[in-house]
């Protein structure tokens, strides 16, 4: 069996088909493991990603990652007004970890050389009989019985079942860092708190969190046109500044100092998404999990969760059905498809209240209803 992808999601089937003594070969496009960063801190689920974690067996292993404090959660206005405000008191569903730190846990739990490196795939095809020949970008090609599309948004296995690209959501990200923000931008540390911070109005705002290593993680969210960045740019870090505090200049100094204060590049990441409720019908020897499945906007936290139970999921099925892998696709998107379109329902929902004319009102409301 082939996993193209050593994401979180195709890591986690990795693992969970090893915990059943099934061995896989898993195909990423990076050079290495620290090819790249590999993004901040995500807040792991209750119900889905520490689902994933107890079927990998690395449960335990997990809590010990986990951020004390991350949990905090603050709503600001945009004169810097704190309209909403939740302590982590170690009792919540939803502990904070860094995403690279998770990914090393699941990488270290498969046997050496489960992961080819630098194997970026260019293109994949069926050859009957449940069989698909996948061809790398380097010339060499590889056939497998049992293809699993673990690749992400832009994933290259996905034209096998559907023609559905990922679609932009009128939302675009500026991402950026503040190193060692304690001491060297206390304003800033301060307004986000020990936590995530959410300072909104209306078609825009600042996204951030704190990282383990002192750092604040931020994301400004803009409502632009598609393309927008391009006419930014962004290799001049100083510019892009300028170009972007431009979003906000009757905005709290303390916000804008978000921006303003960043250490290194800022990068532009426009948010994508594929449609709700995105389905295939079933293609013999081939599945998707992930972004790669249902790629959704990031306001309902769900990405990575998703993309772990559904590696999960799919090795437990596969696991429970050895000798009939069509049994095992047909019962793992039997469930996959409803999961993944309400998650996807609900990202898209909260999008709009992040976003709207009176924000950040509506987000306080969620927050309120749903502590």
């Amino acid at each position: 069996m082939a996993i193209v992808g050593a994401g979180l999601g195709g890591l986690t089937l990795a693992r969970v088909l090893r915990v059943h003594g099934v061995e896989s070969a898993v195909f990423d496009l990076d050079a290495s493991p620290a090819a790249r960063t590999q993004g901040g801190m995500l807040d792991i689920h209750e119900d889905s990603g520490q689902e994933a974690l107890r079927a990998a067996g690395l449960y335990e292993e997990f809590r010990a990652l986990v951020l004390p404090g991350g949990e905090a959660t603050r709503v600001l206005d945009k004169d810097a007004v704190v309209r909403f405000e939740q302590a982590d008191d170690g009792t919540g569903g939803r502990p904070e970890v860094d995403r690279g730190a998770l990914r090393d846990l699941l990488l270290g739990s498969l046997s050496e050389g489960a992961v080819r490196w630098g194997a970026k795939v260019a293109g994949a095809r069926a050859l009957g009989d449940g069989r698909h020949e996948v061809t790398l970008e380097d010339g060499s090609a590889f056939t497998t019985d049992l293809l699993v599309g673990a690749d992400g948004a832009w994933s290259r296995i996905r034209p096998l079942l559907s023609a559905a690209r990922p679609a932009y959501t009128g939302v675009s990200f500026v991402e950026t860092y503040l190193r060692d923000a304690d001491v060297r931008h206390p304003v800033s540390a301060e307004a986000v708190g020990g936590g995530s911070l959410f300072a909104l109005g209306a078609g825009k705002g600042f996204l951030a969190h704190r990282e383990p290593d002192g750092s604040l993680h931020v994301y400004t969210a803009l409502r632009v046109p598609e393309g927008w960045a391009d006419g930014v740019g962004f290799d001049d870090a100083e510019a892009a500044k300028r170009h972007v505090q431009g979003h906000f200049t009757d905005w709290d100094k303390s916000l804008r100092a978000l921006v303003a204060d960043a250490d290194g590049p800022l990068v532009a990441r426009p948010i994508h998404a594929l449609p709700v409720g995105h389905h295939w019908d079933r293609a013999p020897g081939v599945t998707l999990l992930g972004d790669a499945a249902h790629l959704m906007s990031p306001f309902a936290g769900e990405g990575a969760n998703l993309a772990m139970l559904d590696g999960a999921e799919l090795g437990l099925a596969l696991a429970a059905h050895p000798g009939a892998p069509e049994v095992a696709l047909a019962a793992y998107e039997k469930k996959l498809f409803p999961r993944s379109a309400s998650a996807a329902s609900e990202s898209a929902h909260n999008g709009v209240a992040l976003f709207a004319e009176d924000a950040p009102q509506p987000v306080v409301d969620l927050f309120t209803a749903h502590p």
